[in-house]
């Protein structure tokens, strides 16, 4: 690793090598050095301030302000003579010239991928320096829209610097800062800049240890915001934020993509935001997934599922939602027509949740489900039937579920019952009329049974079991065919 050793002179001298994993390149880094120390003053810098007892005219930050607004770091970007030097400087020399003023080590990949439209510097270790050099470049860029710097140990302080850059920079319009361990300070500072916000449209926060507090000052931002499209605020671990969100939802007219997934929203915080969830009228896609829900949860979604007439996507899957939960949460599917894809993977649901599931959405004439996922859910013949008479009215639907063999063995045997008899040009009502002799519309289970085996139609004993309890679902041992009439 290079040694960053600060001389009396106060300049850095390098006393190490620098890591293989970052590729610098080393004669322009040092070429750009050497110009630097010829055209500026040692006193002229743009490093953080390091000791606040040597500040002149400058008062020293209350305890509060170090709490919340970050002002205990320098943001100054650049200088006036880092104005008028940056105009005959390239990007790459303006980048490497802000490393080492900064003292933070130059990311290849940047000077690599130097104009681009999507820069992505996820886990390079950017750290709070980093960000700063890489805000100095960025504050007047005009290329980059799509700006990723997850996992970089940013911090407060790195957001500070990046949120100060944004506050000139007009094309960025992607940010992602999950992994970066903003916590409090670092969401009282994004929100500010949203308070503000004329490009960015979608922000990643996942992973920054957000807490109730935290969320607030997002969500209380996002209140009055138009221009946000995609907020990700998964894998953190806030609970009774659900009333903060609950209240943005109620009144942004923006959001679009919402991700909460991976927290702890439950009971009075879940309800809360199903609440704003009803009144919401642009939220399309909603990720709720590890979060918890039970039957308090699902009926509050349920109910704002009668209401909202947006939202397209609804992730609920890993939660507590069992089968009393999802009839709960069919109150709104049995009239909601906007909803398209309804994820409930993982939940302790069995195949009686599953028919209901299924039954409601089938009823709904006006429904717009066409992707149901349910693929740990192993389901029975009912359900494959059911699902196959509904697939016949609604071909786009598509239903994830599992089945053992054994079901998916005999929910096949009526086709290979009707296969059997096309091949031989004859019907259902055909087979059957043939065995009633005295024209009753009715033949006894034993004789089809008998007369099934003597065709040698290729079904094994259980799925000519299943055949008979289908066609005799009342088990009185006696088959009335006349079900079959309008399949001839």
């Amino acid at each position: 690793m290079r040694d960053n050793v600060k001389t009396d002179g106060g300049q850095h001298k390098d006393t190490g090598r620098l890591p293989r994993s970052r590729g610098l390149m080393m004669d322009q880094w040092e070429e750009v050095s050497e110009e630097e120390e010829e055209q500026q003053p040692s006193d002229q810098s743009i490093l953080p301030t390091e000791n606040h007892d040597q500040l002149e005219d400058e008062e020293k930050p209350t305890q509060a302000q170090e709490e919340n607004s970050g002002d205990e770091w320098d943001t100054d970007l650049e200088t006036d003579d880092a104005t008028d030097e940056k105009q005959c400087l390239s990007c790459a020399e303006l980048y490497l010239q802000a490393c080492r003023r900064t003292g933070s080590i130059p990311v290849s990949s940047f000077l690599h991928h130097l104009g681009e439209a999507s820069l992505n510097l996820n886990h390079y270790g950017v750290g709070p320096l980093g960000a700063k050099a890489l805000a100095i470049v960025l504050k007047h860029d005009i290329v980059v829209t799509n700006l990723e710097l997850e996992d970089n140990g940013l911090g407060a302080e790195g957001a500070l610097y990046l949120v100060e850059m944004l506050q000139t920079n007009i094309t960025i319009q992607s940010l992602n800062l999950s992994n970066n361990q903003l916590k409090l300070e670092g969401a009282h500072i994004i929100s500010k800049m949203l308070l503000d916000n004329y490009y960015i449209k979608s922000i990643q926060l996942s992973g920054n240890d957000f807490d109730d507090s935290a969320v607030k000052y997002v969500a209380d931002a996002l209140k009055v915001d138009y221009v946000v499209k995609e907020l990700d605020l998964s894998h953190n671990r806030f609970c009774n934020a659900g009333e903060h969100l609950g209240h943005m939802l109620a009144t942004n007219v923006g959001i679009e993509v919402l991700n909460l997934s991976w927290n702890h929203l439950r009971m009075g915080g879940a309800v809360a935001l199903s609440a704003g969830l009803k009144v919401n009228s642009t939220l399309k896609q909603l990720q709720l997934s590890w979060n918890g829900f039970g039957h308090i949860e699902a009926e509050s979604l349920g109910q704002a599922l009668k209401q909202n007439s947006t939202l397209v996507l609804l992730d609920l899957g890993s939660n507590r939602i069992d089968d009393q939960a999802v009839t709960l949460l069919c109150q709104g599917l049995a009239t909601n027509d906007t909803l398209r894809v309804l994820k409930l993977s993982h939940n302790p649901l069995t195949n009686i949740g599953a028919l209901t599931l299924l039954r409601t959405v089938t009823k709904n004439m006006k429904s717009a489900v066409e992707e149901i996922d349910i693929s740990t859910v192993f389901v029975c013949e009912a359900f494959v039937e059911l699902l196959e008479k509904a697939v016949q009215g609604r071909p786009a639907l598509n239903v994830r579920h599992s089945a053992m063999s054994s079901v998916t063995r005999n929910s096949s045997a009526l086709q290979i019952f009707q296969k059997f008899l096309e091949e031989r040009n004859e019907s259902i009502m055909d087979f059957f009329q043939a065995l009633d002799k005295e024209g009753t519309m009715t033949v006894s289970t034993s004789d089809f049974r008998k007369a099934v085996k003597a065709a040698n139609i290729p079904l094994d004993q259980r799925q000519l079991e299943w055949l008979i309890k289908t066609f005799d679902k009342k088990c009185t041992a006696t088959i009335m065919y006349s079900q079959f009439a309008e399949l001839s």
